[in-house]
């Protein structure tokens, strides 16, 4: 993609200059370095679009506002306050990786992406934008709307774009980035939304990634059935153990 990087600056101011004068910074998760809450909505937002994910968000952290109040909570509760977004099990995952920084952590949370992707439920993906939005650290990584910026911008008339061909792009962009004294939490929000603008402006990408899976039907699904019976559960007062065992994978 040479043509692409001799035309960075363009790209950059391009998503800067939208970030700028329609950047989502009202977002709540925008607002806050606290990582803890980075990692829930993060966790959240994982197939899940934002509108759904705010109110939520905001109810979550209202009732669990910190670590250890998350991992002294009964399962139970947890599932209630996380019920209506569905895959139970990221609010699971993001129970036990409370009690893990509390319990072998002091409570401390942990800074790096190694570290981090060290917690239950946390793949590369959350550990680096915990990093990049907690600690502006500059870190490399890639989703969904990323994905679309470099595609659309980079690959347009190749049929298909593995995330291998995206990421020196993404590398050598937040370099550049850098160089101009841009935040890397800055670079990575400017990219996001300005992926999230493409979207509603009617671009379509995924079918073009190697890495795209289309969501199955909730409709009939196994996920359907399995969460049916968790609310079953959790009307009846269900163990914790028998939760855990509802939502292990």
């Amino acid at each position: 993609c040479v043509s692409y990087m001799q035309k960075v600056e363009v790209l950059l101011d391009t998503v800067l200059s939208h970030y700028h004068t329609n950047g989502r910074a009202h977002l709540p998760w925008r607002q806050t370095k606290n990582p803890y809450r980075i990692l829930v909505s993060e966790v959240m937002l994982q197939q899940t679009q934002v509108d759904r994910v705010l109110p939520k968000y905001k109810l979550f952290v209202k009732k669990f506002p910190t670590v250890p109040v998350l991992a002294q909570a009964p399962l139970s509760e947890v599932l209630l306050v996380w019920s209506g977004l569905g895959y139970n099990r990221r609010a699971k995952m993001l129970h036990s990786a409370a009690k893990m920084v509390t319990s072998e952590r002091g409570g401390v949370f942990p800074k790096t992406a190694p570290e981090l992707e060290a917690l239950p439920g946390v793949g590369p993906y959350t550990a680096r934008a915990v990093a990049i939005f907690a600690f502006n650290k500059p870190e490399v990584c890639i989703e969904t709307n990323i994905r679309t910026v470099f595609t659309h911008v980079c690959f347009p008339k190749k049929k298909i774009v593995s995330d291998k061909e995206i990421f020196p792009l993404i590398e050598k962009t937040l370099a550049r980035a850098l160089q101009r004294g841009i935040r890397p939490k800055d670079f990575y929000a400017a990219l996001m939304d300005y992926g999230s603008h493409l979207k509603k402006s009617g671009v379509r990408v995924n079918n073009k990634s190697a890495h795209y899976t289309k969501q199955s039907k909730f409709e009939g699904s196994v996920r359907q059935k399995r969460a049916a019976r968790l609310r079953e559960l959790l009307k009846m007062g269900a163990s914790e153990v028998e939760l855990e065992k509802l939502l292990h994978p």
